[in-house]
């Protein structure tokens, strides 16, 4: 992939590969998409400072997340129907994180299923999970999770309902894909990925079909959400799901300082600053505008994550100066798989390490473990 120099290089050649309805669901945010708009707005108007004559020819971007090793302070976000982006594309994702040194993790809403990801890499992964109403189904994947040894659960606790994203309706999407006259020109254009998705191993969502009464030929993401997802959900939802699982829990979604105090007392290994990409309340606040909140208010308490806008090396160094241990990359990484499979992330993930690494030098940053404020310009 040598014309592909950043992330932007990635996201167009995704576009023109990957079927529209399945970029758009990657791209795109909820309603007037304000928020997604200012994660990225947000990002660019915090200026580093340029620093000169540091001795810098030692720079370490080692760290550890969740007390983890890490060769980045980076992991790959849950993202659904990573297999619609390309064939397997849970599988090729997970791969490319692993060999990069980084954790990758598993959407429940994933075309692979936990089972198919475990037995086709060699490392454990982390599992990303939606409490919904069948609390029964609920405890079964978790227990999926743990018996295929995944190492953490990260509890997405943003989503109680889902907000609407106006290019999944306008588009129709569907899983797999509805054969119609639009869909059938777009895919004929598109032979690269027909073919790679005609090779995966699944067409549907691998961790939910035959497994939930009534839902065994779901096809629709929002008809799944509408019928399963739980506006109830609550704290002690979240001590039940502590209860039943053996590993590290992960808490994402947390956009409010109040919040963040509650998750820091729940023995919660971690939490996520995120406010879904922007795919949910829009109108939220950006990720990075609440995340040095959150990290001065209990920062001492709990490890903080970021997600939220990530396109740049610089970008994770903002992050990591505002409070930040690593940051989750979502968007960026699924360009990379709709551009070129296993190889496109492992382009994403080696493009945002470069920048990040240039970028320390340029500040004056030896390690990424000692990055801080100081680093911000005033």
């Amino acid at each position: 992939m040598r014309a592909i120099t950043c992330i932007e290089d990635l996201r167009e050649r995704a576009r023109r590969k990957v079927p529209r309805a399945f970029f758009d669901y990657a791209q795109a945010g909820s309603y007037s998409q304000q928020t997604l708009r200012a994660n990225r707005d947000h990002l660019e108007r915090i200026t580093l400072r340029q620093r000169v004559l540091v001795d810098v020819s030692q720079r370490d971007l080692t760290t550890s997340i969740i007390g983890e090793p890490a060769r980045l302070p980076l992991a790959l976000a849950p993202v659904g129907l990573c297999g619609m982006q390309h064939g397997d594309g849970e599988i090729l994702a997970c791969r490319a994180a692993q060999a990069a040194g980084i954790p990758f993790t598993l959407s429940t809403m994933s075309i692979c299923s936990i089972e198919d990801v475990a037995a086709a890499v060699g490392k454990p992964f982390w599992f990303q999970l939606y409490v919904m109403r069948d609390r029964g189904f609920i405890k079964a994947l978790i227990e999926r999770a743990a018996a295929a040894r995944c190492s953490a659960l990260v509890l997405t606790v943003d989503l109680p309902v889902l907000g609407q994203r106006h290019c999944d309706i306008r588009n129709g999407m569907t899983v797999p894909p509805k054969v119609s006259l639009a869909n059938l020109i777009d895919m004929a254009t598109k032979p690269g990925w027909v073919l790679s998705i005609l090779q995966g191993k699944r067409k549907i969502f691998g961790n939910l079909a035959g497994h939930v009464r009534g839902m065994e030929n779901v096809i629709s993401l929002a008809q799944w959400t509408n019928s399963q997802f739980d506006p109830t959900l609550n704290w002690r939802d979240v001590e039940w799901v502590r209860a039943l699982w053996p590993g590290k829990l992960i808490l994402k979604g947390i956009l409010d300082v109040e919040d963040a105090r509650i998750a820091a007392k729940t023995g919660a290994s971690a939490l996520v600053v995120s406010n879904h990409g922007g795919r949910q309340l829009d109108g939220a606040p950006s990720s990075i505008s609440a995340l040095p909140k959150i990290a001065d208010a209990v920062g001492s308490e709990i490890e903080i994550m970021f997600d939220g806008g990530i396109r740049s090396g610089q970008d994770v160094l903002r992050a990591l100066a505002l409070g930040a241990r690593s940051c989750m990359i979502g968007r960026a990484y699924v360009y990379g798989l709709g551009a070129g499979g296993e190889e496109g992330v492992a382009k994403a993930i080696e493009i945002l390490g470069k920048e990040l690494d240039v970028s320390m030098a340029l500040t004056g940053s030896k390690s990424v473990r000692d990055v801080g404020r100081s680093i911000i310009a005033q």
